[in-house]
Protein backbone atom coordinates (compact mmCIF):
# COMPACT_ATOMS: atom_id res chain seq x y z
CA UNK A 1 0.00 0.00 0.00
CA UNK A 2 1.34 3.71 -0.84
CA UNK A 3 2.00 6.13 1.74
CA UNK A 4 -0.56 8.13 0.01
CA UNK A 5 -2.68 5.25 0.62
CA UNK A 6 -1.99 4.54 4.51
CA UNK A 7 -2.70 8.22 5.85
CA UNK A 8 -5.62 8.16 3.78
CA UNK A 9 -7.02 5.32 5.61
CA UNK A 10 -5.43 6.84 9.18
CA UNK A 11 -6.79 10.33 8.65
CA UNK A 12 -10.08 10.01 6.55
CA UNK A 13 -11.37 6.45 6.76
CA UNK A 14 -10.98 6.14 10.67
CA UNK A 15 -12.09 9.87 11.49
CA UNK A 16 -14.98 11.74 10.60
CA UNK A 17 -12.92 13.93 8.82
CA UNK A 18 -13.88 13.95 4.51
CA UNK A 19 -10.96 14.24 2.42
CA UNK A 20 -12.74 17.06 0.21
CA UNK A 21 -14.41 18.76 2.98
CA UNK A 22 -11.33 19.26 4.26
CA UNK A 23 -9.21 20.48 0.83
CA UNK A 24 -11.76 22.94 0.31
CA UNK A 25 -11.01 23.97 4.02
CA UNK A 26 -7.47 24.46 3.87
CA UNK A 27 -7.94 26.11 0.57
CA UNK A 28 -10.80 28.78 1.81
CA UNK A 29 -8.97 29.19 5.48
CA UNK A 30 -5.82 29.86 3.64
CA UNK A 31 -7.04 32.52 0.72
CA UNK A 32 -5.13 35.61 0.45
CA UNK A 33 -1.97 33.68 2.07
CA UNK A 34 1.17 33.45 0.26
CA UNK A 35 2.06 29.79 1.55
CA UNK A 36 0.90 27.46 4.40
CA UNK A 37 -0.84 24.13 4.99
CA UNK A 38 -2.71 21.81 6.70
CA UNK A 39 -0.17 19.29 8.52
CA UNK A 40 -2.05 15.75 9.74
CA UNK A 41 -0.09 13.40 12.43
CA UNK A 42 -0.58 10.03 13.74
CA UNK A 43 2.14 8.96 15.48
CA UNK A 44 2.91 5.50 17.99
CA UNK A 45 6.03 5.51 20.34
CA UNK A 46 6.89 3.34 22.72
CA UNK A 47 9.90 2.82 25.39
CA UNK A 48 11.61 0.41 27.33
CA UNK A 49 14.86 1.31 29.94
CA UNK A 50 16.45 -2.17 31.88
CA UNK A 51 18.62 -0.75 34.27
CA UNK A 52 20.02 -3.02 37.34
CA UNK A 53 18.62 -6.08 35.83
CA UNK A 54 15.42 -4.72 36.24
CA UNK A 55 12.73 -2.75 33.95
CA UNK A 56 12.94 0.93 35.13
CA UNK A 57 10.70 2.16 33.00
CA UNK A 58 8.33 1.03 29.94
CA UNK A 59 5.94 3.20 28.09
CA UNK A 60 3.78 3.14 25.28
CA UNK A 61 1.99 6.24 23.74
CA UNK A 62 -0.69 7.48 21.02
CA UNK A 63 -0.80 10.86 19.42
CA UNK A 64 -2.57 12.62 16.91
CA UNK A 65 -3.40 16.10 15.46
CA UNK A 66 -2.93 18.91 12.81
CA UNK A 67 -1.05 22.01 12.40
CA UNK A 68 -2.57 24.84 10.24
CA UNK A 69 -0.30 27.41 9.41
CA UNK A 70 -0.63 30.64 7.52
CA UNK A 71 2.37 32.45 6.29
CA UNK A 72 2.72 36.13 4.67
CA UNK A 73 5.78 37.37 3.74
CA UNK A 74 8.21 36.54 6.95
CA UNK A 75 5.19 36.25 9.64
CA UNK A 76 3.30 33.10 10.21
CA UNK A 77 0.12 32.21 11.92
CA UNK A 78 -0.35 29.18 13.68
CA UNK A 79 -2.63 26.80 15.44
CA UNK A 80 -2.69 23.32 16.17
CA UNK A 81 -4.56 20.59 18.58
CA UNK A 82 -4.93 17.13 18.24
CA UNK A 83 -8.72 16.90 17.82
CA UNK A 84 -8.74 15.75 14.24
CA UNK A 85 -11.83 17.06 13.24
CA UNK A 86 -13.09 19.67 10.73
CA UNK A 87 -14.95 21.83 13.53
CA UNK A 88 -11.19 22.38 15.10
CA UNK A 89 -9.52 22.90 12.13
CA UNK A 90 -12.24 25.81 11.54
CA UNK A 91 -11.42 26.94 14.84
CA UNK A 92 -7.71 26.92 13.98
CA UNK A 93 -8.44 28.79 10.48
CA UNK A 94 -9.94 31.50 12.32
CA UNK A 95 -6.63 31.97 14.74
CA UNK A 96 -4.32 31.67 11.68
CA UNK A 97 -6.51 34.00 9.34
CA UNK A 98 -5.25 37.18 11.25
CA UNK A 99 -1.62 37.10 9.75
CA UNK A 100 -3.23 37.47 5.81
CA UNK A 101 -6.52 39.06 6.77
CA UNK A 102 -7.33 41.22 4.13
CA UNK A 103 -4.12 40.42 2.10
CA UNK A 104 -4.41 39.34 -1.33
CA UNK A 105 -1.05 37.85 -1.60
CA UNK A 106 0.07 35.45 -4.47
CA UNK A 107 -0.09 31.27 -2.98
CA UNK A 108 3.62 29.80 -3.60
CA UNK A 109 3.85 26.88 -6.08
CA UNK A 110 3.56 23.88 -4.40
CA UNK A 111 6.55 21.57 -3.60
CA UNK A 112 7.38 19.31 -6.36
CA UNK A 113 6.33 16.01 -6.12
CA UNK A 114 8.59 13.40 -5.71
CA UNK A 115 9.17 8.85 -5.97
CA UNK A 116 11.48 8.52 -3.40
CA UNK A 117 11.80 5.43 -1.08
CA UNK A 118 14.04 6.00 1.83
CA UNK A 119 12.81 3.70 4.26
CA UNK A 120 10.35 1.30 4.80
CA UNK A 121 6.84 1.70 5.92
CA UNK A 122 6.76 -1.30 8.45
CA UNK A 123 5.81 -0.29 11.96
CA UNK A 124 8.82 -1.21 14.22
CA UNK A 125 6.58 -1.59 17.55
CA UNK A 126 4.72 -4.11 16.22
CA UNK A 127 8.09 -6.92 14.45
CA UNK A 128 8.33 -7.62 18.43
CA UNK A 129 6.71 -8.53 21.12
CA UNK A 130 6.83 -7.41 24.74
CA UNK A 131 8.19 -10.28 25.97
CA UNK A 132 10.82 -10.80 23.23
CA UNK A 133 11.74 -7.34 23.99
CA UNK A 134 12.59 -7.76 27.89
CA UNK A 135 14.28 -10.61 26.76
CA UNK A 136 16.71 -8.81 24.55
CA UNK A 137 17.31 -6.11 27.20
CA UNK A 138 18.40 -8.88 29.79
CA UNK A 139 20.58 -10.82 27.37
CA UNK A 140 22.09 -7.58 26.93
CA UNK A 141 22.42 -7.20 30.49
CA UNK A 142 23.79 -10.97 30.86
CA UNK A 143 26.36 -10.67 28.40
CA UNK A 144 27.63 -7.44 29.45
CA UNK A 145 28.17 -8.37 33.31
CA UNK A 146 30.11 -11.70 31.27
CA UNK A 147 31.96 -9.60 29.46
CA UNK A 148 34.20 -8.63 32.52
CA UNK A 149 34.00 -8.34 36.57
CA UNK A 150 34.23 -5.13 36.76
CA UNK A 151 31.09 -4.26 35.35
CA UNK A 152 29.30 -2.84 38.34
CA UNK A 153 25.66 -1.74 35.97
CA UNK A 154 24.02 -2.38 33.19
CA UNK A 155 21.58 0.12 31.46
CA UNK A 156 19.90 -0.63 27.86
CA UNK A 157 17.24 0.39 26.87
CA UNK A 158 14.99 0.15 22.97
CA UNK A 159 13.05 2.92 21.62
CA UNK A 160 11.24 2.53 18.70
CA UNK A 161 8.37 4.96 16.68
CA UNK A 162 6.29 4.69 13.76
CA UNK A 163 4.91 8.15 12.33
CA UNK A 164 2.03 8.65 9.43
CA UNK A 165 2.07 12.16 8.04
CA UNK A 166 -0.39 14.00 5.29
CA UNK A 167 0.77 17.88 4.00
CA UNK A 168 -2.86 19.09 2.41
CA UNK A 169 -1.76 22.68 0.50
CA UNK A 170 -4.52 25.18 -0.32
CA UNK A 171 -3.90 24.80 -3.92
CA UNK A 172 -4.75 20.32 -3.26
CA UNK A 173 -1.63 19.24 -3.75
CA UNK A 174 -1.24 16.38 -0.93
CA UNK A 175 2.55 14.59 0.08
CA UNK A 176 2.36 11.88 2.64
CA UNK A 177 5.16 9.97 4.35
CA UNK A 178 5.53 6.85 6.12
CA UNK A 179 8.46 7.25 8.66
CA UNK A 180 9.62 4.33 11.32
CA UNK A 181 12.55 4.67 13.52
CA UNK A 182 14.18 2.81 16.02
CA UNK A 183 17.18 3.02 18.93
CA UNK A 184 19.20 0.84 20.81
CA UNK A 185 21.49 2.03 23.62
CA UNK A 186 23.83 0.48 26.03
CA UNK A 187 25.47 2.20 28.87
CA UNK A 188 27.96 0.25 31.01
CA UNK A 189 29.56 1.50 34.62
CA UNK A 190 33.15 -0.31 35.82
CA UNK A 191 34.96 0.08 38.97
CA UNK A 192 38.57 -0.65 39.82
CA UNK A 193 40.37 0.17 43.09
CA UNK A 194 37.33 1.83 44.18
CA UNK A 195 37.49 4.18 40.66
CA UNK A 196 34.06 3.87 38.75
CA UNK A 197 33.90 5.26 35.18
CA UNK A 198 31.11 4.99 32.26
CA UNK A 199 30.94 4.26 28.76
CA UNK A 200 27.79 4.02 26.61
CA UNK A 201 26.73 3.62 22.95
CA UNK A 202 24.25 2.96 20.62
CA UNK A 203 22.63 2.50 17.09
CA UNK A 204 19.45 3.48 15.55
CA UNK A 205 18.42 3.84 12.22
CA UNK A 206 14.67 4.38 9.94
CA UNK A 207 13.72 0.86 10.08
CA UNK A 208 12.17 -1.81 11.71
CA UNK A 209 14.19 -3.85 14.89
CA UNK A 210 15.21 -7.03 13.04
CA UNK A 211 18.76 -5.96 12.16
CA UNK A 212 19.24 -4.43 15.77
CA UNK A 213 18.03 -7.45 17.99
CA UNK A 214 20.50 -9.89 15.74
CA UNK A 215 23.46 -10.81 18.43
CA UNK A 216 26.24 -9.16 16.27
CA UNK A 217 24.97 -5.72 16.14
CA UNK A 218 23.57 -5.49 20.25
CA UNK A 219 26.86 -7.40 21.14
CA UNK A 220 28.62 -4.45 19.40
CA UNK A 221 26.85 -1.49 21.33
CA UNK A 222 27.82 -3.90 24.60
CA UNK A 223 31.35 -4.25 23.48
CA UNK A 224 31.79 -0.28 22.67
CA UNK A 225 30.28 0.93 25.69
CA UNK A 226 32.59 -1.85 27.92
CA UNK A 227 35.74 -0.65 25.86
CA UNK A 228 34.58 3.24 26.35
CA UNK A 229 34.54 2.68 30.43
CA UNK A 230 37.56 0.46 30.40
CA UNK A 231 39.55 2.92 28.79
CA UNK A 232 38.23 5.68 31.25
CA UNK A 233 39.59 3.66 33.98
CA UNK A 234 43.16 4.40 33.22
CA UNK A 235 42.58 8.01 31.95
CA UNK A 236 44.73 10.68 33.60
CA UNK A 237 44.05 14.50 33.23
CA UNK A 238 43.71 16.51 30.20
CA UNK A 239 46.50 18.54 29.72
CA UNK A 240 45.31 22.32 28.57
CA UNK A 241 46.69 24.52 26.16
CA UNK A 242 46.64 25.96 22.62
CA UNK A 243 47.49 22.41 20.14
CA UNK A 244 47.10 20.19 17.26
CA UNK A 245 43.71 18.47 17.61
CA UNK A 246 42.56 15.03 15.53
CA UNK A 247 39.25 14.42 15.49
CA UNK A 248 38.39 10.76 14.73
CA UNK A 249 35.91 9.95 12.17
CA UNK A 250 31.85 9.65 12.50
CA UNK A 251 30.46 11.02 16.07
CA UNK A 252 33.04 13.76 16.11
CA UNK A 253 30.99 15.13 13.50
CA UNK A 254 28.55 16.74 16.09
CA UNK A 255 30.92 19.07 16.64
CA UNK A 256 30.67 20.21 12.54
CA UNK A 257 27.20 20.16 13.12
CA UNK A 258 27.22 22.13 16.21
CA UNK A 259 29.36 24.81 15.38
CA UNK A 260 29.16 24.75 11.83
CA UNK A 261 25.78 23.53 10.43
CA UNK A 262 23.51 25.78 12.33
CA UNK A 263 25.20 28.90 10.92
CA UNK A 264 24.90 27.25 7.42
CA UNK A 265 20.71 27.45 8.47
CA UNK A 266 18.98 30.16 5.70
CA UNK A 267 16.78 31.27 8.76
CA UNK A 268 19.83 32.61 10.47
CA UNK A 269 21.89 33.67 7.34
CA UNK A 270 18.57 35.80 5.96
CA UNK A 271 18.58 37.70 9.76
CA UNK A 272 22.42 38.67 9.25
CA UNK A 273 22.55 36.48 12.29
CA UNK A 274 25.00 33.84 11.48
CA UNK A 275 28.79 34.39 11.11
CA UNK A 276 28.55 32.93 7.68
CA UNK A 277 25.91 35.61 6.76
CA UNK A 278 26.67 37.75 3.60
CA UNK A 279 29.85 35.37 2.84
CA UNK A 280 28.36 33.08 -0.27
CA UNK A 281 31.20 32.96 -2.63
CA UNK A 282 33.85 33.53 -0.23
CA UNK A 283 36.80 31.58 1.66
CA UNK A 284 35.06 29.87 4.80
CA UNK A 285 37.82 27.06 5.02
CA UNK A 286 40.97 25.57 4.64
CA UNK A 287 41.24 24.16 0.74
CA UNK A 288 39.87 20.50 0.64
CA UNK A 289 37.30 20.77 3.26
CA UNK A 290 33.81 19.87 1.46
CA UNK A 291 30.25 19.91 4.13
CA UNK A 292 27.03 18.58 2.99
CA UNK A 293 23.27 18.15 4.26
CA UNK A 294 22.00 15.13 2.35
CA UNK A 295 18.22 13.91 3.53
CA UNK A 296 18.67 11.41 0.85
CA UNK A 297 20.39 8.77 2.46
CA UNK A 298 18.45 5.41 2.77
CA UNK A 299 17.41 4.12 5.98
CA UNK A 300 19.16 6.79 7.91
CA UNK A 301 18.10 8.34 11.23
CA UNK A 302 18.56 12.53 9.74
CA UNK A 303 16.77 11.35 6.18
CA UNK A 304 13.02 12.05 5.35
CA UNK A 305 11.35 11.30 1.83
CA UNK A 306 9.81 14.71 1.93
CA UNK A 307 10.35 17.65 5.01
CA UNK A 308 7.80 18.59 6.79
CA UNK A 309 6.16 21.24 4.17
CA UNK A 310 6.35 18.40 1.73
CA UNK A 311 9.28 18.90 -0.63
CA UNK A 312 11.61 16.22 -1.15
CA UNK A 313 14.96 16.04 0.43
CA UNK A 314 18.10 17.16 -1.03
CA UNK A 315 22.02 16.96 -0.98
CA UNK A 316 22.68 20.43 -0.18
CA UNK A 317 26.44 21.39 -0.80
CA UNK A 318 27.13 23.95 1.63
CA UNK A 319 31.09 24.12 1.49
CA UNK A 320 32.37 23.09 -1.59
CA UNK A 321 36.63 22.82 -0.95
CA UNK A 322 36.22 25.82 1.35
CA UNK A 323 34.37 28.22 -0.72
CA UNK A 324 31.01 28.66 1.09
CA UNK A 325 27.93 27.69 -1.68
CA UNK A 326 24.64 27.43 0.38
CA UNK A 327 22.43 27.55 2.61
CA UNK A 328 19.50 24.58 3.83
CA UNK A 329 16.31 26.37 3.42
CA UNK A 330 12.83 25.76 4.35
CA UNK A 331 10.05 27.15 2.08
CA UNK A 332 9.40 30.81 4.05
CA UNK A 333 13.03 31.73 4.15
CA UNK A 334 13.85 30.37 0.39
CA UNK A 335 11.10 32.33 -0.75
CA UNK A 336 12.61 35.71 0.84
CA UNK A 337 15.98 34.80 0.09
CA UNK A 338 15.00 34.58 -3.70
CA UNK A 339 16.32 30.76 -3.97
CA UNK A 340 14.56 27.31 -3.93
CA UNK A 341 13.61 25.10 -0.93
CA UNK A 342 16.47 22.59 -0.20
CA UNK A 343 14.01 20.20 1.43
CA UNK A 344 14.97 21.37 5.51
CA UNK A 345 11.79 22.62 6.82
CA UNK A 346 11.12 20.62 9.78
CA UNK A 347 8.96 20.09 13.05
CA UNK A 348 9.25 18.06 15.73
CA UNK A 349 5.64 17.55 15.75
CA UNK A 350 1.85 18.68 14.76
CA UNK A 351 2.60 21.20 17.28
CA UNK A 352 5.10 22.98 15.80
CA UNK A 353 5.76 25.39 13.03
CA UNK A 354 8.50 24.43 10.39
CA UNK A 355 11.59 26.11 10.77
CA UNK A 356 15.20 25.43 8.60
CA UNK A 357 16.60 22.13 10.23
CA UNK A 358 19.64 19.86 9.50
CA UNK A 359 19.29 16.69 7.86
CA UNK A 360 22.23 14.16 7.52
CA UNK A 361 25.30 16.99 7.68
CA UNK A 362 28.87 15.86 7.18
CA UNK A 363 32.53 16.36 5.46
CA UNK A 364 33.41 14.58 2.74
CA UNK A 365 36.81 12.31 3.15
CA UNK A 366 40.08 13.88 1.45
CA UNK A 367 42.97 11.59 0.59
CA UNK A 368 44.82 11.12 3.72
CA UNK A 369 45.70 7.71 5.30
CA UNK A 370 44.50 7.98 9.08
CA UNK A 371 47.29 6.79 10.44
CA UNK A 372 49.40 9.27 8.29
CA UNK A 373 47.53 12.02 10.17
CA UNK A 374 48.05 10.78 13.31
CA UNK A 375 52.19 10.27 12.48
CA UNK A 376 52.44 13.74 11.30
CA UNK A 377 51.70 14.99 15.18
CA UNK A 378 54.65 15.60 17.24
CA UNK A 379 52.30 16.69 20.46
CA UNK A 380 48.25 16.76 20.26
CA UNK A 381 45.10 15.12 21.32
CA UNK A 382 42.86 12.61 19.50
CA UNK A 383 39.42 13.18 20.34
CA UNK A 384 37.30 10.33 19.30
CA UNK A 385 33.70 10.64 21.24
CA UNK A 386 32.28 13.79 22.50
CA UNK A 387 29.76 14.58 25.03
CA UNK A 388 27.67 17.73 25.42
CA UNK A 389 28.53 21.13 24.04
CA UNK A 390 27.42 24.84 23.81
CA UNK A 391 27.67 26.71 20.61
CA UNK A 392 27.04 30.71 19.99
CA UNK A 393 25.37 30.84 16.35
CA UNK A 394 26.29 34.72 16.14
CA UNK A 395 29.51 34.36 16.73
CA UNK A 396 30.53 30.49 15.99
CA UNK A 397 32.14 30.07 19.36
CA UNK A 398 31.82 27.05 21.17
CA UNK A 399 32.72 24.41 24.00
CA UNK A 400 32.56 20.72 23.33
CA UNK A 401 33.90 17.97 26.48
CA UNK A 402 35.41 15.05 24.95
CA UNK A 403 34.20 11.71 26.40
CA UNK A 404 37.43 9.43 24.73
CA UNK A 405 40.61 11.18 24.03
CA UNK A 406 44.01 10.43 23.76
CA UNK A 407 47.30 12.08 24.12
CA UNK A 408 49.36 11.96 20.68
CA UNK A 409 53.18 11.40 21.79
CA UNK A 410 55.59 11.62 18.60
CA UNK A 411 52.97 10.65 15.87
CA UNK A 412 51.62 7.81 18.29
CA UNK A 413 48.73 7.76 20.14
CA UNK A 414 49.64 7.73 23.97
CA UNK A 415 47.34 7.96 27.49
CA UNK A 416 43.75 8.33 27.42
CA UNK A 417 42.93 11.59 28.86
CA UNK A 418 39.70 12.67 30.92
CA UNK A 419 38.36 16.36 31.24
CA UNK A 420 39.44 17.20 28.17
CA UNK A 421 37.33 20.44 26.44
CA UNK A 422 37.83 21.53 22.63
CA UNK A 423 37.64 25.54 22.54
CA UNK A 424 36.99 27.60 19.34
CA UNK A 425 34.91 29.75 16.85
CA UNK A 426 33.17 27.50 13.83
CA UNK A 427 34.10 29.31 11.16
CA UNK A 428 37.57 29.83 12.65
CA UNK A 429 38.34 25.81 13.47
CA UNK A 430 36.94 25.36 9.61
CA UNK A 431 40.43 27.32 8.64
CA UNK A 432 42.55 25.10 10.53
CA UNK A 433 42.04 22.30 8.88
CA UNK A 434 45.44 20.77 7.25
CA UNK A 435 44.84 17.14 6.73
CA UNK A 436 41.55 15.37 5.62
CA UNK A 437 41.49 11.91 6.58
CA UNK A 438 40.03 9.16 3.51
CA UNK A 439 37.68 7.03 6.34
CA UNK A 440 34.47 8.99 6.11
CA UNK A 441 31.96 7.42 8.28
CA UNK A 442 28.79 8.67 9.33
CA UNK A 443 27.42 7.99 12.99
CA UNK A 444 25.56 5.05 14.50
CA UNK A 445 22.10 6.28 14.08
CA UNK A 446 21.84 8.24 17.47
CA UNK A 447 21.66 12.17 17.19
CA UNK A 448 19.03 14.45 18.25
CA UNK A 449 19.14 18.24 17.30
CA UNK A 450 17.56 21.10 19.44
CA UNK A 451 16.73 24.16 18.28
CA UNK A 452 13.93 26.85 19.70
CA UNK A 453 12.80 24.02 21.84
CA UNK A 454 12.35 21.57 19.06
CA UNK A 455 14.19 18.08 19.14
CA UNK A 456 14.34 16.33 15.46
CA UNK A 457 16.35 13.13 14.95
CA UNK A 458 19.88 13.70 12.74
CA UNK A 459 22.56 12.31 11.50
CA UNK A 460 26.50 13.41 11.44
CA UNK A 461 29.84 12.48 10.29
CA UNK A 462 33.12 13.59 9.25
CA UNK A 463 36.97 11.09 8.08
CA UNK A 464 39.62 11.99 10.43
CA UNK A 465 40.57 15.53 10.35
CA UNK A 466 43.79 17.15 12.18
CA UNK A 467 43.34 20.58 13.24
CA UNK A 468 45.99 22.56 13.93
CA UNK A 469 46.18 25.78 16.66
CA UNK A 470 42.15 24.45 18.24
CA UNK A 471 42.21 25.40 22.03
CA UNK A 472 42.12 22.51 24.36
CA UNK A 473 40.72 22.98 28.06
CA UNK A 474 42.28 20.26 30.33
CA UNK A 475 42.57 19.39 34.17
CA UNK A 476 46.22 18.90 34.07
Amino acid sequence: MSDIAITDDLFYGRTELDQGRVERLVADSLKGAEDGELYLEYGQSESLVLDDGSIRSASFDTSQGFGLRSVVGEVSGYAHSGELSEAAIKRAATAVQAVHGGHGGVLADAPPRTNMALYSDVNPLETLTFDAKVGLLNEIDAYARAKDPRVRQVTASLSAEWSAIQIVRPDGERASDIRPLVRVNVSVVVEQDGRMETGSHGCGARMDFATFVSPDKWQAQVDEALRQALVNLEAIPAPAGEMTVVLGPGWPGILLHEAIGHGLEGDFNRKKTSAFAGLLGQRVAAPGVTVVDNGTLKDRRGSLTVDDEGTPTSETVLIEDGILKGYMQDRMNARLMGVKSTGNGRRQSYAHCPMVRMTNTYMLAGDKDPGEILASVKNGIYATNFGGGQVDITNGKFVFSCTEAYKIEDGKIGAPVKGATLIGNGADALTKVSMIGNDLKLDDGVGTCGKEGQGVPVGVGQPTLRLDGLTVGGTG
